[in-house]
């Protein structure tokens, strides 16, 4: 009795499969200012932000879904970075300005249909909404907002 419970709880536990490929990449431009600029860490925290946004907005139609191709084309904290802070003398965690992101996405469906593609950007236009916002608030916001756009317009395809 003692094992059938073990086993039944281990495969509740086992992670479900699914079908979708999710590949965030940068473009070329946006690369170049993670190394350059923001340090290249931030790239990795900002795929990880956009993968569970995505993982949420096609929560349930990723069985249907073979593949999810996004291009981040441009993001700006709303703080500075770690790299930013160490290149820069005088700049702070309490400096603070206006971010967004800048990002283009592909969904594909299981039998090699095109089933979305969209861009979408957005970027904070008033910086008195900035001031409590953590490095990459904005950003953040904007990644939510398209990936529910992009499972929207895969609903409707």
């Amino acid at each position: 009795m003692k094992r059938f419970l073990l086993a039944g709880a281990a495969l509740l536990l086992a992670p479900i499969a699914q079908a979708a490929d999710v590949n965030i990449r940068f473009s070329d431009e946006f690369r170049e200012s993670l190394t350059e600029e923001y340090g290249v860490r931030e790239g990795e925290y900002l795929t990880d932000l956009l993968k569970d946004d995505i993982a949420r907005a096609f929560a349930e139609q990723m069985d249907q879904i073979g593949q999810i191709n996004v291009v981040i084309e441009a993001a700006k904290p709303n703080r500075p970075t770690m790299k930013q802070m160490s290149d820069t003398i005088g700049l702070s965690f309490e400096s603070y300005s206006l971010g967004g992101a800048a990002l283009t996405g592909q969904v594909i469906g299981l039998n090699g249909e095109t089933l979305a593609n969209i861009e979408y950007d957005r970027y904070e236009n008033d910086i008195r909404f900035v001031k409590g916002y953590s490095t990459w608030t904005d950003a953040n916001r904007t990644f939510g907002r398209f990936a529910r756009k992009l499972s929207d317009a895969a609903k409707t395809s």
